[in-house]
């Protein structure tokens, strides 16, 4: 048994790059593709005994690979005794179970393997939930591989199939039966986090959320800003399960901050519907900070992936509330930091990118004065006379805006307040108050 767990964790890293005409858009730099496929392995802890690129021509139907190179792979796979080949692309079932075939081993592909990290990273409940959900659909997809067993006739007995039915049909409906169970368990701890999200929304502070290609330093970035210790590890999806902190900004305004999940690029559609509520952070967040790695050789293309999905978070690519940070700073060589000085210019007059790093706090000033800016361009300071009994309009104005200031009533029985509206809720504000909101000024 020993031998046999050692021989499984022992993997082969096969990255397969495909011709331009085969890809959509700017292709990715190959060698960075491994390190990041390599990265993905050894975040479960496999010993990556080897790993390479496979160039593509032409995508095989039946085993993605072309057949001379499958034999390659196959006479590598045994002489490096190795029991689990990963392949860097999504894979149809059909072709996971030829190459297994093939290769005498296990294959998993990109969706497999993001998937198992995610599993094992999970803390929370719901982030367990979210994962087997996710992890269950994509299952239920693959239960045509090389398990002939499967495919054999049972008996049906009581209520659990009817005469004849397979065993993969049973098999997919038990799936679908704990799929249909998680789901409702899911609901009962979304109506939990949303008790939790009103009672925050009664603080009237405003929402920042961290997102970000995995391992561009979110986490890092966080813990700098808030003083806190989330982990922060140079490794793939190191932070899966949100963590919210408040902030005190230069001139003593408060603001909620959120570390998130980090992006990946092709990550798996169904992961992407299971953690849309925890995404929630991102969605209903006043501030977006899109924090980027601008030391990587892909950085514009991780980019680019983390618009994509934002937009399948139901937002647009580019929302108007979201600002870049540029991370890693103290990995651009001094030789490119005036190339990115030059970038960093070349926005005019719409919002520059903050240049930061978030390892020895190059920048992290320059970064709370623009957040400061951004909160303070975006809202309006308002005078209002309120009258003493009207509860139910002191309540909105806490829990919609910031109370700056708020007197004692006067003989009439109205309490003055200074209140700071942002511009999302300002003409709410003026529809419930009128002119007893007063313009004072736009900060």
């Amino acid at each position: 048994m020993d031998g046999e767990e050692r021989a499984a964790a022992r993997a082969l890293v096969i990255v397969p790059t495909f011709s331009q005409a085969e890809t959509a858009g700017a292709q990715r730099d190959g060698e960075a593709r491994l390190a990041e496929a390599v990265g993905l392995a050894r975040a479960i802890d496999l010993e990556v005994v080897d790993a390479g690129l496979v160039t593509i021509k032409t995508p095989r139907p039946a085993t993605l690979i072309g057949g001379g190179k499958v034999e390659d792979i196959a006479a590598q796979a045994r002489m490096l005794d190795v029991g689990l080949v990963i392949v860097d692309a999504a894979l149809t079932p059909i072709q996971q179970r030829n190459l297994e075939t093939a290769w005498s081993a296990k294959v998993i592909d990109r969706t497999g393997l993001i998937l198992e990290i995610f599993g094992r990273r999970a803390q929370t409940r719901e982030g367990r939930l979210q994962v087997e959900l996710a992890h269950l659909t994509y299952q239920k997809s693959r239960l045509v591989r090389s398990w002939t067993h499967l495919e054999r006739q049972r008996g049906g007995f009581g209520f659990l199939g009817g005469p004849g039915e397979t065993q993969i049909e049973a098999d997919r409906r038990i799936i679908q039966q704990r799929i249909a169970r998680i789901r409702r368990d899911l609901d009962s701890v979304r109506k939990h986090r949303r008790l939790h999200r009103s009672g925050r929304a009664r603080i009237p502070y405003p929402a920042v959320a961290l997102v970000g290609y995995t391992n561009a330093g979110k986490s890092t970035l966080f813990n700098r800003l808030t003083e806190a210790s989330v982990e922060a590890r140079d490794m793939l999806f190191a932070t899966l399960d949100p963590t919210v902190r408040s902030i005190g900004l230069p001139h003593g305004r408060e603001v909620t901050l959120s570390d998130t999940v980090g992006f990946i690029s092709d990550l798996p559609t169904d992961l992407v519907a299971a953690f849309r509520a925890t995404l929630e952070e991102v969605t209903e967040a006043d501030l977006i900070l899109h924090v980027r790695d601008i030391s990587h050789v892909d950085s514009a293309a991780q980019a680019a992936d983390v618009h994509q999905v934002l937009e399948a978070l139901g937002l647009s690519a580019a929302p108007g509330n979201l600002v870049e940070v540029w991370n890693k700073l103290d990995l651009v060589p001094e030789a490119d930091r005036e190339v990115l000085t030059a970038r960093l210019s070349s926005f005019g007059d719409a919002p520059a990118p903050i240049a930061v790093s978030a390892l020895t706090g190059e920048g992290i000033d320059d970064l709370l004065a623009a957040i400061e800016t951004w909160f303070a361009s975006d809202s309006t300071t308002r005078q209002v006379d309120l009258d003493a009994a009207d509860g139910a309009a002191l309540n909105w104005l806490y829990e919609n805006c910031e109370v700056l200031t708020r007197g004692e009533p006067d003989e009439a029985g109205l309490i003055p307040l200074s209140v700071r509206v942002p511009s999302a809720r300002l003409a709410a504000f003026e529809q419930r108050f009128g002119e007893r909101g007063n313009d004072e000024a736009a900060e």
